[in-house]
């Protein structure tokens, strides 16, 4: 995909980064900036700098989708997270194991106040929220404006497109107390069958809850587990990583007969930002069309103990797997009911149940954002050709409806999909971070 070259501009360092956002990709990326001397101003709406929504659940049974020893928060320092647990979780410590979320959440929340503590007055926490982005910095809705050299656009995921307005459909899963209203004895009908679904589907069943649980996603595809370890990395062959994309997948599935596919899908880890980087607009097409729930479920897998827990709601007969696109979710008679089309048949019987979930993961609509809808109105930023998110150059930086980039506003973690594809998993963005911080030096 062609792009203008970048007119960056060296940020002055006596003003600080701002960092719109305090969930872990923007609290880690302030906790490195410190380390490099560099001070930022940390935003958050909600006040709780650190863990994010990823990492703030309450539910002990949440566990890491990744293992303990891929999840330090600081490149280079592999063993950072499992020495942590060592200290303050022991039970916990095996590198090998899926940690509780909220002891991650912990984590983050140590590091940023211990690299506080060691370096005083460079981070400073904000508790507010961004009503816009300016040409200097930004402005909060109380109206402060805070200057900056570089804004950076860390803002997580954006909440759930709702399913729809009866108040039995809880549009947000993640909302303070929005699963105690369902009964014990209550039947769900959960939209999307991902890692959002299996989480309320645990934290409902760790408490009491008795009833049936039907999903309707596209393809009715549930996440794959991880395996035992240790995990192994499949070496790929040049016909699986360059030339016509089918081609590719062909070496794919031949290797992952002898390797096994979670070796195959490790493989393409460590470079999967990269192959999307040097894919053509119309390659990243039609790998969103053909062949992203697959990739989804095989490579964003759960700990062996959630899948468990889906084979035995399967086998009580209390977990169904629906395969269609939702149409509608309307008022019915006293339960709600989602009028559906089964994959490429008729319409069926609509489905109704107590209580309707959505889950079908964030809402991703640059141009709907509050933030960042304004700056694409203004010519300050542009949507990337396939509308997934900002167009951004191959660092992060923001281009503007030319495609130009000039340095002072950057994307990390989630924001930035639409230019690295992989950019939620703690692998991911925090290599991005070593590389921003290097570069915003």
């Amino acid at each position: 995909m062609p792009r203008s070259a970048p007119t960056t501009r060296k940020s002055d360092l006596s003003e600080p980064v701002i960092i719109v956002g305090g969930g872990f990709s923007g609290a880690m990326l302030a906790a490195r900036l410190a380390e490099g001397g560099r001070a930022s101003v940390l935003i958050d709406r909600t006040g709780d700098f650190g863990p994010g929504v990823a990492y703030s659940t309450p539910f002990a049974g949440h566990l890491l989708n990744v293992r303990a020893g891929r999840m330090s928060a600081i490149e280079g320092r592999p063993d950072d997270f499992v020495d942590w647990l060592k200290a303050h979780a022991p039970d916990h410590a095996d590198p090998q194991g899926f940690a509780p979320r909220t002891l991650y959440g912990r984590y983050v929340r140590d590091r940023l106040a211990g690299v506080e503590t060691v370096h005083p007055g460079l981070i400073r926490r904000v508790a507010g929220e961004v009503a816009a982005v300016t040409e200097d910095g930004v402005r909060l809705t109380d109206g402060e404006a805070i200057k900056g050299a570089v804004v950076v656009l860390a803002t997580g995921n954006p909440p759930p497109r709702t399913a729809g307005r009866d108040d039995r459909v809880l549009a947000d899963p993640w909302a303070p107390g929005a699963l105690d209203r369902i009964g014990d004895a209550d039947d769900i009908l959960i939209i999307g069958s991902g890692l959002t679904m299996v989480d309320v589907v645990q934290a409902l069943d760790a408490r009491g809850w008795r009833g049936r649980v039907s999903t309707l996603s596209l393809r009715g595809l549930l996440p794959r587990t991880h395996g035992a370890p240790p995990d192994v990395h499949a070496d790929l062959p040049e016909t699986a990583t360059a030339g016509p994309l089918s081609r590719r997948l062909k070496a794919a599935r031949t290797l992952a007969r002898d390797a096994g596919w979670r070796a195959v899908m490790d493989g393409y880890r460590p470079i999967t930002a990269r192959l999307w980087v040097e894919a053509t607009t119309t390659q990243r097409a039609r790998l969103m069309h053909h062949l992203r729930p697959w990739w989804d479920v095989h490579r964003h897998r759960i700990a062996p103990e959630m899948g468990r827990m889906l084979d035995r709601l399967s086998a009580e007969d209390r977990l169904t797997l629906k395969a269609g696109r939702l149409e509608s979710v309307e008022a019915g008679d006293g339960k709600p009911l989602a009028r559906w089309r089964p994959w490429r048949q008729a319409a069926a019987e609509p489905l109704t149940a107590d209580w309707i979930i959505d889950c079908t993961g964030p809402g991703h609509d640059a141009a709907a954002h509050p933030l960042t809808g304004p700056l694409i109105a203004q010519g300050r930023a542009r949507l990337d050709p396939l509308g997934l998110g900002l167009d951004l150059d191959a660092d992060g930086r923001v281009l503007d409806a030319q495609g130009r980039a000039d340095g002072r506003l950057w994307t990390l973690g989630p924001p930035a999909r639409a230019a690295y594809w992989e950019t939620i998993a703690v692998p991911d963005i925090r290599k991005r971070i070593e590389a921003m911080a290097a570069i915003i030096d």
